[in-house]
């Protein structure tokens, strides 16, 4: 199954607990400090800026590699900036990849001399692929995993043998199953982006659910 899917985006604004450092008069005010979205997927990291004087004429997001965003090849065609007239500034990224999880960092540069600030601590991105893990064997425990703890507090939905049988906040799911019966797992908002299915009795994980076929 295909995790890259344009339709699907998750655009997140967390302005409430705000991140500051500065000195000087310069400072940059990150949102939140880490997010936890899906693979294949759209993420908004923003920013506000402040400085003493000047016009600013360089802005730019970049990760541990120093360099700008829009000029690594990892990020070609996929990333994308907008700036407000209140020195806001947000970088989107889309078709999120699991090689995508970073610490992202804001600098600025104005036309004064020294006028250059990097913003610390950034923000700590981590991207995660839905995975279904089975934990019992006779009345089944399955969980919806991710290698990170999802922003937003999201609701799963459960499929068995292709079908839905569950919506729930809990990432579990327990019932009673047959040897064949295969289960995958989505995020409410974001179904195209099913978990690959997983065999109980096999514990098989397969990357195409419709093309599931157990031989025993």
């Amino acid at each position: 199954m295909s995790l890259r899917t344009a339709g699907s985006v998750l655009v997140v604004f967390l302005w409430s607990v705000a991140v500051v450092l500065g000195q000087n008069g310069w400072s940059v005010t990150y949102p939140t400090q880490s997010m936890c979205v899906l693979k294949g997927s759209t993420v908004e990291l923003s920013c506000s800026i402040r400085y003493p004087s000047g016009t600013v004429t360089s802005t730019y997001w970049f990760t541990k590699k120093g360099n700008p965003l829009s000029l690594s090849d990892d990020y070609k065609g996929r990333v994308t900036y907008h700036s407000d007239k209140k020195n806001g500034h947000t970088l989107r990224i889309t078709d999120l990849r699991e090689r995508d999880s970073a610490t992202y960092k804001f600098r600025f540069i104005t036309d004064q001399t020294g006028g250059k600030y990097t913003g610390d601590p950034g923000v700590t991105l981590s991207v995660t692929a839905l995975q279904v893990k089975v934990t019992s064997t006779t009345l089944v425990t399955i969980t919806c995993s991710t290698t990170c703890t999802l922003t937003d507090n999201p609701t799963y939905i459960w499929y068995k043998n292709g079908h839905k049988v569950k919506e729930d906040t809990s990432s579990l799911y327990s019932d009673y199953f047959n040897d064949a019966d295969s289960y995958s797992c989505a995020v409410k908002g974001h179904e195209d982006l099913r978990s690959p299915a997983v065999c109980e009795y096999s514990t098989i994980v397969l990357s195409r659910p419709d093309l599931f076929h157990l031989s025993l």
